[in-house]
């Protein structure tokens, strides 16, 4: 398994920020069934004021820039990525990856 994990700031409105919280308790269930399609196992976005953190566990042979972009062409995500853009103060058609800030590992207790 693979671990990713990510930040975004969303835009600083309370309001908008507490819309992006309510959306993410109603996840359009293509979007979910989207990412297991292309080896997304698991997501979990965490909150701290209008900073988020999201962990992506994925399969091993998970490509983040191919499955990515194959999750980008799936039924509902662009019209997700669309309606979540508000909040994340970006443009509707921008990628994931001009949101979304993959983080490096710099501690592991395990290791």
């Amino acid at each position: 398994m693979k671990r990713y994990c990510q930040t975004l700031t969303l835009v600083d409105d309370e309001k908008l920020v507490a819309q992006y919280l309510e959306a993410h308790r109603h996840v359009w269930p293509e979007i979910i069934e989207g990412q297991h399609q292309v080896g997304i196992l698991s997501m979990e976005i965490y909150c701290l004021g209008k900073t988020l953190f999201m962990i992506c566990d994925t399969i091993d042979d998970f490509d983040w820039e191919r499955d990515m972009a194959c999750l980008a062409t799936l039924p509902r995500q662009a019209e997700w990525e669309a309606y979540v853009a508000q909040f994340q103060g970006c443009a509707a058609d921008a990628p994931s990856s001009a949101k979304w800030h993959l983080m490096n590992k710099i501690f592991d207790s395990e290791q």
